[in-house]
C-alpha cells in the first residue's frame, strides 16, 4: 500500500487545523482546531512507520497522544477559568482588559 494517501489526509487535516486556529474567535474551537493538528502528526508518524516496516514507530504517536491529553486537561481548565470569569468564550475579551 503506497502511504502518498496518508500523507496527504494528515497534511489534509494540518490545514484543516491551521485554518480552523486562525479562522475562529472561540476557544474551544481553537482548542479542538489544535488537537486536530496534533492528531495529523500522528498520522504522519504512523504513515512513515509503516512505509519503513517499522514497530517502533508506533510510539512516538502513543507520545503524542498522551502529550494531547494533558494539553486538552490544561487548556480546557484555562478556557473554565475565561468563562467564569467573563461568561464568554470569545478570546478577544482578554486582549480587551489589556486597555
Amino acid at each position: 500500500m503506497s502511504t502518498t494517501p496518508v500523507y496527504l489526509l494528515a497534511a489534509l487535516l494540518f490545514g484543516l487545523g491551521v485554518i480552523g486556529f486562525l479562522r475562529q474567535r472561540n476557544a474551544v474551537m481553537i482548542l479542538m482546531a489544535v488537537e486536530l493538528m496534533l492528531n495529523s502528526a500522528n498520522l504522519t508518524f504512523l504513515g512513515a512507520a509503516r512505509a519503513r516496516g517499522d514497530v517502533d514507530g508506533s510510539m512516538m504517536p502513543l507520545f503524542l497522544i498522551v502529550v494531547a491529553a494533558a494539553e486538552a486537561a490544561v487548556g480546557l481548565a484555562l478556557i473554565l477559568a475565561l468563562f467564569r470569569s467573563r461568561r464568554t468564550l470569545d478570546i478577544e475579551v482578554p486582549r480587551s482588559l489589556r486597555d
